[in-house]
C-alpha cells in the first residue's frame, strides 16, 4: 500500500450511489474519512436507462463528502457490472542478464507492462491488470518476486477488459457529475479479499453477489480471476413479485419479505396467518397463510440460482467450482438461502463469514472493498485519487495513464 494516499471509490448500484473515501495509514490499513449513500434509480437490469439520475446522484455523494472530508474530490475509482468485463489469461516471460543482481522493482514493473500487450477485441478496452503469480527459472512460485536471485520469471496475469460504449456512458455521466475516473473494477473482483476468508481466498470458488436487482458473479480459481458475468434479477425481484402476486403496496411486501425471509416452503415451523394492512382488491384486510408468501420467495430465488447455473453450465466452468459464497443485501436476510443454492447449483453454498464484512455496512460494501482492493495493489507506487486538481484528459487514456501509474517506479 502506499501510506497517504487518499482513495475514492463509488460504486453505482441499481437502487443508490455509494461513495467511500479512505486513507491509507502508517499501518497500512484504510482509515475510512467518510461516505455518503443515495438513492438512485439510473440502471435497471444492468443496463443504465438515466444518465442525469445517476450524475445527480454521483453528485450530491461528492457533495456530502467533501464537506465532512473538507477537501474538494475531483476523481475516483468505481466499479462496474460483471456483464461489461471480460477476463483475459495471458503470460509472459522476462529473462534477465545477471541472476546475482536480483529481480529489481522496474524488472517486475515493465513486465507487467508487457504482458497487457494483447490482442484487444474490438469494442472493448484494457481497465485493469492483475498480476497472478510469478514463477522463477527453477520453478519456484512467488507473488511478489523482487529480490529473487534467478536468470528470469514468468508472469501470469489476468487482463481486465471492458466494453468500450459503457465506458464512454460512464464518463459522460461522470463528466456532468464533475468527477474523473481513476479505474474500473469488476464488483467481484473488488469484493473478493473483503468477503472471502483466508481459506475461500486459496480455493476455487463462486462469489454471487445478489444486490437490489443485480446478482453479479465471480469466479477465482485460487489467485485467479477468471470469469464474470451479471444476472439481471436480484432482490427486488422478490419484493415486486410479493406486492405482485399478493395485490400490496410495494412498501408492505418488503416488510413482508425481511419479517418472514425463508427461501424453502419445506423449512416452515408454524404456517402462521398474515394481515395483509394495504390489500388493494375488495375489503380492507386479507388475511393469507405464510406459506403462501414464502412460495413466491421460493420461486424467485430458484430463477436467480437457476440463471446462474445455467451460466456457467454454458461456459463450461461449474466443474472447476469447489464451494459458492453468497453475500449482497438482496440475499443474505431470508433464511436457507444457502441450502436453496445448494439444491439447484449441487455445489456447497455459504453465506459469507468473512471477517470483516461484519464492520461494514451493507450500503457501503462495495464501494468500500473497492477503496481496499486499489490500496492493496502490488508493486504501485500511487494509486491516490485527485483531491486537490482536475485533469483533462479522455477516460480511456486516463485509465491507461493510471495503470502506468501504478507499475513503472
Amino acid at each position: 500500500m502506499a501510506i497517504g494516499d487518499i482513495i475514492v471509490g463509488i460504486d453505482i448500484g441499481t437502487s443508490k450511489v455509494s461513495t467511500i473515501v479512505g486513507e491509507v495509514n502508517n499501518f497500512n490499513q484504510i482509515e475510512i474519512i467518510c461516505s455518503s449513500t443515495k438513492k438512485c434509480s439510473g440502471i435497471k437490469k444492468g443496463k443504465i436507462i438515466n444518465e442525469e439520475e445517476i450524475a445527480l446522484a454521483i453528485a450530491k455523494t461528492i457533495k456530502d463528502a467533501e464537506e465532512e472530508a473538507n477537501f474538494k474530490i475531483n476523481s475516483a475509482y468505481v466499479t462496474i457490472p460483471g456483464k461489461y468485463a471480460t477476463i483475459v489469461q495471458n503470460s509472459i516471460t522476462k529473462e534477465l542478464k545477471d541472476k546475482y543482481s536480483g529481480i529489481g522493482v522496474r524488472d517486475v514493473g515493465s513486465a507487467i507492462m508487457q504482458v497487457r500487450d494483447i490482442e484487444v477485441p474490438e469494442g472493448k478496452t484494457i481497465i485493469d491488470i492483475v498480476p497472478n503469480e510469478f514463477i522463477l527459472k527453477d520453478g519456484k512460485t512467488t507473488q511478489d518476486p523482487v529480490g529473487e536471485l534467478s536468470q528470469g520469471f514468468t508472469l501470469n496475469a489476468q487482463i481486465i477488459l471492458a466494453e468500450k460504449e459503457y465506458v464512454r456512458k460512464l464518463a459522460g455521466i461522470f463528466k456532468k457529475a464533475g468527477i474523473e475516473i481513476d479505474g474500473l473494477v469488476p464488483n467481484t473482483l473488488a469484493e473478493r479479499n473483503l468477503i472471502l476468508d483466508t481459506n475461500e481466498l486459496h480455493d476455487n470458488v463462486m462469489l454471487l453477489d445478489i444486490g437490489a436487482g443485480n446478482t453479479d458473479i465471480g469466479i477465482f480459481e485460487a489467485e485467479s480471476f477468471i470469469y464474470t458475468n451479471t444476472i439481471p434479477l436480484g432482490g427486488d425481484n422478490i419484493t415486486n413479485d410479493i406486492a405482485l402476486v399478493l395485490n400490496i403496496e410495494e412498501e408492505e411486501a418488503d416488510k413482508l419479505k425481511k419479517q418472514y425471509g425463508l427461501a424453502l416452503k419445506s423449512f416452515i415451523d408454524n404456517d402462521n396467518d398474515i394481515i395483509l394492512n394495504t390489500y388493494k382488491g375488495d375489503g380492507k384486510n386479507k388475511i393469507i397463510k405464510s406459506s403462501e408468501l414464502i412460495e413466491i420467495i421460493e420461486a424467485r430465488i430458484e430463477e436467480i440460482f437457476s440463471l446462474v447455473n445455467k451460466d456457467i453450465t454454458n461456459k463450461g466452468i461449474k466443474s472447476r467450482i469447489n464451494n459458492v459464497i453468497l453475500t449482497g443485501q438482496g440475499i443474505t436476510n431470508i433464511n436457507k438461502s444457502d441450502v436453496a443454492g445448494k439444491i439447484i447449483l449441487n455445489i456447497p453454498v455459504k453465506i459469507s463469514t468473512g471477517r470483516l464484512i461484519s464492520t461494514i455496512k451493507p450500503a457501503y460494501r462495495s464501494s468500500y472493498a473497492l477503496i481496499r482492493y486499489i490500496a492493496a495493489r502490488p508493486f504501485a507506487k500511487s494509486v491516490s485519487s485527485s483531491i486537490d486538481s482536475k485533469r483533462e484528459t479522455g477516460i480511456l487514456q486516463n485509465i491507461l495513464e493510471r495503470i502506468k501509474e501504478f507499475f513503472y517506479t
